[in-house]
């Protein structure tokens, strides 16, 4: 590790400031549209291939576990080839992947090009923030950045929803797919010109700790596949206990071989970071929250209040918009205050809106019940999401920015799956007493289903309250001025 900081070049210098970060930023709309333009069209896609509903969702779970378990893949892959090249290449793959996607004529070539547009997002996104870490300094500079490469992610994320809708009722199915090939491909090509070329190790220096990329990478989709099919299969039920298990053994013998290796593929000092702790933690806690709200609340809309894909779309307009209003607040208050205390303003923003939301849910068939809680919540979303990341990049040197950035986003990964397989057993305990019964009208099970999405969106407050608790215990020192050891 100290061989690679002696040998490293000097830092690229930004010629292009607002088309590099154009270009960043394009790559997180690119990983949030994908996140949920797929959801609009899962029944579209499973009466086109035939496609049964315990192997529908798969075209989802493909995606998440190949994302989740290949992002510390990613980020060492950036560290030592450079970020630009992982940028080109990500942006080649998921383009590709995306119209091999949309050709596909099996269910198992359009879940296997799913998993290869998550193996794409997952060498793309580590690059994508170690860049921004990079490239623009830390202060006004970098909050900057992080707050419009944040905005494009909550854009993203509304788009996807709305696009999804309006694309599967127009053009079909295929097009959900199709539709980020434009964005993908001219990226990549703009990148050799706007994107500096990003310091590498030599050629001759560089070391894959194979052994450790194999256990943590087989770890990590063994656990995300878990918390995936746990509640489907049942918790105690014989494959899920073997997949937990098989994935703690490989994750043990990952710790062992990091301790062992000349040049490992996370350098276990990086976990003494206390900003480093912390943005893990979060960033669990910030998809178990927020991540979940756009599956439990368009179920609400859809099958409780009987609204249209693209009326449950339109429905997160609003939300979008104010998270983009929390993100340029967070980018203010980091320029006066700490992390720390953004992180607590924008968690107990969440938290507020949270709780009005779960509470005149069953009002909800007056859309503006809810609009007090999306907008208080939204804002707290998005305060939240940008002062998470700027702990990411906290003491870490730049030749360790990218395996900062997927440790960090592996947290984000097996939050989103564990607090989805958790709150979805939740909502899933008032239908379940009352087919119990035997006698279950359909009426009682429409309520039952409503109650039990409601209990989800009280669950989602429950973990804001955790997060806010965890701010608070942070300590009282800036984040942002703490001083800590740089790496490598």
């Amino acid at each position: 590790m100290d061989q690679e900081k002696d040998k490293l070049p000097a830092l690229p210098s930004l010629r292009y400031p607002r088309a590099a970060l154009v270009l960043l930023s394009l790559a997180q709309l690119l990983i949030a549209l994908d996140a949920t333009i797929v959801f609009v069209a899962l029944d579209s896609m499973g009466q086109h291939l035939q496609l049964p509903a315990h192997h529908l969702q798969w075209v989802i779970s493909g995606y998440s576990v190949a994302f989740g378990g290949c992002l510390l893949l990613g980020g060492r892959c950036a560290d030592l080839l450079g970020q630009r090249r992982m940028y080109i290449a990500a942006m080649a793959l998921f383009g590709l992947a995306s119209l091999a996607g949309g050709f596909a004529t099996d269910a198992w070539l359009l879940i296997a090009a799913r998993a290869a547009q998550g193996v794409g997002a997952a060498l793309l996104f580590p690059a994508t923030l170690a860049m921004i870490n990079i490239l623009y300094r830390p202060g006004a500079e970098r909050n900057r950045a992080l707050a419009v490469w944040s905005t494009a992610s909550a854009g993203g994320l509304a788009a996807g929803a709305l696009l999804g809708g309006v694309l599967t009722q127009l053009l079909g199915w295929k097009w959900v797919l199709w539709v980020l090939v434009p964005i993908a491909w001219p990226c990549a090509v703009a990148a050799l010109r706007y994107l500096p070329a990003m310091p590498c190790v030599p050629r001759h220096q560089r070391r894959f700790d194979v052994a450790g990329c194999i256990s943590v990478t087989l770890g990590s989709c063994l656990l995300v596949t878990a918390l995936v099919q746990g509640p489907q299969w049942g918790w105690l039920d014989g494959r899920t206990l073997a997949l937990v298990l098989l994935a703690a053994l490989a994750l043990t013998a990952f710790f062992v071989i990091e301790k062992q290796v000349g040049a490992p593929l996370v350098p276990l000092v990086m976990l003494k970071v206390r900003s480093l702790r912390h943005a893990m933690l979060l960033t669990l806690l910030f998809m178990s929250c927020y991540g979940v709200q756009y599956y439990f609340l368009g179920l609400y809309f859809q099958q409780v209040l009987g609204w249209s894909p693209l009326q449950a779309g339109l429905a997160f307009v609003l939300p979008t918009i104010a998270c983009a209003v929390g993100i340029r607040c967070a980018e203010r208050g980091l320029a006066r205050h700490s992390a720390r205390f953004v992180l607590m303003g924008g968690w107990a923003a969440g938290l507020a809106g949270l709780v009005w939301t779960a509470a005149v849910l069953p009002l909800a068939g007056n859309y503006w019940w809810l609009v007090p809680g999306f907008i208080v919540m939204s804002i707290g979303q998005g305060a939240s999401w940008t002062g998470m990341w700027v702990l990411v990049g906290e003491g870490i040197a730049p030749q360790h920015q990218g395996v900062a950035s997927g440790v960090a986003a592996t947290a984000q990964q097996v939050g989103a799956a564990l607090g989805l397989a958790v709150l979805v057993m939740v909502a899933a305990v008032p239908v379940a007493q009352v087919q119990a019964t035997g006698s279950a009208s359909a009426q009682a099970l429409q309520q039952a289903n409503a109650l039990g999405l409601q209990n989800a969106e009280w669950g989602t407050a429950l973990i804001a309250l955790v997060a806010l608790l965890v701010c608070a215990l942070m300590g009282r020192r800036p984040l942002v001025h703490e001083p800590k050891p740089q790496l490598g």
